[in-house]
């Protein structure tokens, strides 16, 4: 009861305490230069488009190294089916079960189901990368596929906070075993 007491007496302290700091400035402050938005937004958008032309660089560099045909969407992801299935397309609420490796460009593998077992989800539903997400839509139930995934679509500026690092792209090599199209 004591240490729940002296807890809401330090949040009482810190929010009437808090105020009081905030409100004490020196005039230097005040007399900053302000920063030209639209420079810093220029600026921004540069870098921006730099890292998003140098990552395009190195996934194309991949598909040349590996010497595959991919086809690439709107939005940056490439894939390719290594081997058709016989199976219905899948569409987006089915079920389905994947067989997968993923690994960054340089070949290091990163998660797959051997270690972690068979992915089982819903198409549309989230829980993966949007990339991902989107591969689904163009294939099969059975297909055998690469799909490379840039990290815009995968885990973006943070990473997994695991195994994948900021701004990487990832490479998917799946098969779907089941497809439980959704009626």
């Amino acid at each position: 009861m004591l240490k729940k007491f002296n807890k809401i007496l330090f949040a009482i302290a810190v929010l009437c305490v808090f105020p009081l700091l905030m409100s004490c400035t020196d005039e230097e402050d005040t007399q900053r230069p302000s920063v030209d938005k639209t420079q810093k937004k220029e600026s921004l958008e540069k870098a921006n488009r730099y890292l998003f032309l140098k990552e395009k660089e190195d996934i194309d560099d991949y598909v040349a190294r590996h010497e595959i045909k991919v086809v690439e969407t709107g939005t940056g992801l490439r894939y390719r089916i290594i081997k058709q299935g016989e199976g219905e397309l899948i569409k987006q609420g089915d079920n389905i079960v994947i067989d997968y490796e993923v690994r960054l460009l340089n070949g290091k593998l990163i998660y797959s189901s051997k270690e972690d077992g068979l992915k089982t989800m819903k198409v549309g539903r989230g829980g993966v990368e949007t990339g991902l997400e989107e591969a689904f839509l163009h294939l099969h139930k059975g297909d055998v596929a690469e799909i490379i995934i840039p990290s815009h679509l995968a885990h973006g500026l943070i990473g997994d906070g695991n195994r994948i690092p900021p701004r990487q792209p990832i490479v998917y090599k799946l098969k779907i075993i089941d497809n439980q199209i959704n009626k």
